[in-house]
């Protein structure tokens, strides 16, 4: 038995065959998340992950692999260096994810935007829950069920509601 692993900046899987191998995981690094979905769809993988996902492979990530997990990638962090077909992603779960979520600093000088901000934009357009995952913290997904692991926590964004954490150990619907 083996597994799949899509590298950083997804080098791997340029030039595969459009047939997904029969493995029980794939791993999906981090990189660019806009060029890691173009390498995906330019692979012909786009809608053969999530069924092999689905079908029981072991879908890990980290960074840019998850917000393909997610139903787009409208709530990552990253600059459009190249240009997707479209911002649909994976959807093996039904919220955004916002990797590497950064409290904002109340003693802070700086006049920009902050995670916060942004991601009140995103629901300015949007209704998905997005999910603000702090460094250290990740997500388990079983049986429709995600469940946060890690010792930061994450901040969970729903549209017209405020801010709420999501505590550590506790699941909601994935």
């Amino acid at each position: 038995m083996g597994y799949i692993l899509v590298k950083r900046y997804s080098r791997l899987c340029v030039g595969w065959p459009h047939r997904l191998p029969d493995n029980p995981a794939i791993f999906v690094g981090g990189g660019n998340t806009f060029r890691l979905l173009k390498t995906v769809e330019d692979s012909g993988l786009l809608d053969q992950i999530p069924q092999k996902v689905r079908g029981g492979m072991l879908y890990m990530r980290s960074s840019a692999g998850a917000n393909l997990a997610c139903p787009t990638i409208k709530t990552t962090n990253d600059m459009p260096i190249v240009q997707p077909a479209h911002f649909n992603a994976f959807g093996l779960v039904s919220f955004q994810i916002n990797p590497h979520y950064i409290d904002a600093d109340p003693n802070s000088k700086q006049m920009g935007e902050t995670r916060e901000k942004r991601l009140a934009e995103f629901h300015e357009e949007n209704n998905l829950t997005v999910i603000g995952l702090r460094e250290g913290s990740w997500i388990a997904v079983d049986q429709g069920r995600a469940t946060l692991h890690g010792e930061t926590g994450a901040k969970i964004f729903v549209k017209g509601e405020a801010p709420a954490e999501w505590e550590r150990q506790t699941d909601r619907p994935a």
